[in-house]
Order: structure tokens, then sequence, then C-alpha cells
């Protein structure tokens, strides 16, 4: 240490930190060129490399860097970490590494001289509704590959957060679609990094992630990133490709990170500062009525008496407003957070529950043949959301499928028509029925909702 003494008298303190490092690697490299005879015998000792390498993590960022920049490989103490997710549900795959990713040509590359197992590539499309065959040929198909990082190419942009990648094509557009395969699995996935991550977009629509834009915002504080459009090598310390999910419009709060449905409606409200967060006894303030929300729908499955509907609403003792929900998100959260009792017939509409403040009442209005939907996709999750859940199950009389196929058409035996496939089904129940609901029926639906609201 004696060369680093000698130079440090030279210098101010400020300029001897400077200079200190420097020094230091001098004099190691004069003691290697004098003893380098004596310890020419052992092979396995490099000692430049292994000095250049602890520089080079000396000298590493903390922060995001926007500009290219040069990059050299350093091995890792222990090879990057791998793990496939994929379930019914999605593909996910989280890696931890020396991760670069060319987004024109849809490949991530694994930058390693070591191997991860047997096999070195795999395929992912990051859209969480991996069951459905039709809808994933939609998707971008993205490709892993471990690579020799000699021949990886070298990152134009490097980053220290890390990254998740996640596709917006699909079924997005349709409420219930833009929850339950896209929104609620990139908060189940981004959630636990409290806002460092960065979303990479494949098959973006600018109006999909304008329209969210405030969810994104809550999740991340960095922008968004275009991955197909990008020519530049990107690299990241741990990427997960895919959006982890676990069932229809909600979370299984047993299965990690244990987030519940609830704690996202909970976020959902903090994120459009909507100012219900629990129905309490909402027959309480007497100059107030408790609010009731027919969702109307103007194509398909539509509740052709709903002004009637209505009437029967306000005779009960309701405040009532007939409404289909609008484009612009901020704006329909917090009308629909104004009420205590959400009406709509089986259908993306009703997907606005997750604004709806806990404790407050949906009642589903269950067309022909659309039993099993009707609980997988709103039951269950309105209880998970701590909301109270209604079910109003429709007759063959009061369907518009009478009208058109007659009593005792075989159209009325579900199983049946669901044997000739997904598409004929889709098309008798899903597109091509209305209803108009027994009032007298309906009543008691209605009463029952006043009787909880009031509670």
């Amino acid at each position: 240490m004696k060369c680093v003494a000698i130079l440090a008298r030279s210098f101010s303190k400020y300029e001897q930190k400077r200079m200190g490092l420097g020094a230091l690697m001098c004099c190691f490299l004069m003691a290697f060129t004098l003893f380098k005879p004596y310890i020419a015998h052992f092979p396995l000792m490099d000692l430049e490399r292994s000095m250049a390498s602890s520089l080079k993590m000396l000298m590493s960022t903390q922060e995001i860097s926007e500009q290219p920049q040069s990059y050299s490989y350093v091995e890792s103490v222990t090879p990057p970490i791998t793990q496939n997710l994929t379930n019914s549900r999605s593909q996910v795959y989280e890696i931890n590494g020396d991760i670069r990713i060319h987004g024109n040509s849809s490949t991530i590359f694994i930058a390693t001289t070591q191997q991860l197992n047997t096999t070195s590539s795999w395929t992912a499309k990051p859209y969480a509704r991996n069951f459905d065959k039709n809808v994933m040929r939609m998707i971008r198909n993205l490709k892993i590959t471990n690579q020799n990082p000699n021949t990886t190419p070298p990152c134009s942009r490097r980053f220290t957060a890390p990254a998740v990648v996640f596709s917006t094509r699909g079924y997005t557009g349709n409420p219930f679609h833009d929850f339950t395969d896209v929104l609620i699995p990139l908060y189940l996935t981004s959630q636990p990094f409290n806002t460092t991550v960065i979303f990479l977009v494949t098959n973006i629509n600018s109006w999909w992630t304008s329209k969210y834009k405030p969810i994104l915002n809550m999740l991340s504080k960095y922008d968004l990133i275009d991955l197909d459009n990008q020519d530049d090598v990107l690299c990241f310390p741990r990427i997960i490709v895919g959006l982890k999910s676990h069932k229809e419009l909600g979370i299984d709060q047993s299965m990690p990170p244990n987030y519940s449905t609830a704690d996202f409606t909970k976020f959902l409200r903090k994120t459009y500062s909507l100012e219900r967060g629990r129905l309490v006894g909402g027959c309480k303030d007497k100059r107030r009525r408790p609010r009731l929300l027919i969702v109307s729908r103007q194509k398909t499955r539509r509740l052709r008496n709903d002004y009637e509907v209505a009437e029967l609403a306000r005779s009960v003792g309701f405040d009532v407003r007939v409404r289909e929900m609008g484009w612009h998100v901020s704006l329909v959260a917090k009308f629909v957070n104004s009420f205590d009792v959400m009406v709509g017939v089986h259908g993306a509409g009703i997907t606005n529950m997750v604004f709806l403040p806990e404790n407050a009442v949906v009642i589903q209005i269950v067309p022909i043949g659309l039993e099993s939907l009707s609980r997988n996709y709103f039951e269950i999750p309105s209880k998970d959301m701590k909301l109270r859940h209604l079910e109003y199950k429709v007759e063959v009389r009061e369907s518009s499928l009478v009208e058109k196929y007659g009593i005792g058409n075989e159209v009325f035996n579900r199983q049946a028509l669901y044997n000739k496939g997904w598409n004929e089904f889709r098309s008798v129940y899903l597109d091509n029925q209305d209803v108009s609901i027994d009032l007298f029926r309906f009543k008691r639906a209605l009463l029952e909702a006043m009787d909880l609201v009031c509670s």
C-alpha cells in the first residue's frame, strides 16, 4: 500500500477519493507483474478478470438509464433463476439474471454460460386466458432463450428496476375481460413491487392504455414501453413474462402473494378517489333514500321493461337511475360508487360492481341457460368483493326465446345445446336472448335488497 500513500500526499482529500481506486488498481497490477513468474503455475487464477469484474460491480448504476450505454457481461455468482408458473389460465415465467429483450424480434435472451436445465428455450403468450385457444391465437408469441453472453445482443438501454411483460389484445374492450384478463392479473403480478416496476406491453392498444391510465400509473411509476416497436435491446435484472391469474374476476387469497379480491377493489377506490368505502346503515339518513342503479344494455340480453322495473323500485322506496355504462372509467367509477344497489342482466356491465362500496347489494338477473356462467363470473366474485349478491332467475315465459322457438324447443335444455358446441350455445343464450321480467316476482328481490341495505 506504500504507493497509494505516496500518491495521496500530492492530492486533496476529495481528489484522494477519486484517485484512490485507480492507484490501488495500479499497485495490484505492478505486484502482479513482479510476481507473475511465481504464480503462473496456478491455472485457475485470473486476477485481471477478477479485478475488472469487481470494478464493474462497484460502478454499477442504481438509477434507470434512459440513454444507450455499452455493457460488458459479468458472470453472476449464481445462475439466473427461472420459474415456470404456467397454469390453465396463464403462461408466466419469472426470470432473474442478465436478461436482454429485443422487442422487434420478440426474443428474450437469458445471457448465461450455465444451463438452467435441459430446456434451453421457451415460448410465452402473455395474456391471461390460456385455456381459450381462439383468443390466444391473437396474442404475440415471445421466445425466451438461454444464450452465451458473447453471442447475445449487447444492451442499448439498461434498467435496474424489474419488468413485467403483458399483452393488451385479446378480448380487451369488454369490461369483464379488461378486469379478468388484464387488470386484476396485472395488480396481482406487479403490486408486490410497490410501483418500482416497468411495464413492457406487446400487442399494445393505445386507446386501452389511455382508458385505464390511472390504474397503470398507480401500479408503476414509470412510463410503459411499447415492446413491439423496440429496436433497442432492453436489459433488466429481473422480468416476469405474463400475468399471474387465479380465476374469473377475482383473486385466490390462499395463493401467493396472498392478496384478496377485496384488496383489489380497495385499490380501485383509492385510484379513483372514491368517497364510499363501505355501506353502513343505508336507511339511517331519512333525508336520503337508498340509491339503486339499473345497468342498461342496448344490444344483447336487454331488459325490455327496464323503466317499469325502475318505477317498481321507486315504489319500494329506492332513488333509481337507469344508465348504460360509459367509456370514461373515472366518471363511471364515481357514479357507481354513489349507489347502494346495482341491478343488471348477466353481462359485462355488472363488472362495474368493482366500484361499489363494500356491503352494497348486487341483483343479477340470470337469463335461461346462463346459471353456471352467472355464478362463476359474478356471484362468486361479488362475494369476494364483500358485496351481497341476490339472484333473479328468469323463467321460460320471461325470455324472448319462447317467442322465437316456442315452449318445448330443445333450446330450453341447456345441456343439449351445450353439447352442440360453444358457438351454438353462445348464439342462442348470450347473443339472441332478451328478458321481460315479472314485476310481481321481482318485487320480492327488491324488498330483500331494501332489507339488506337498511340492516
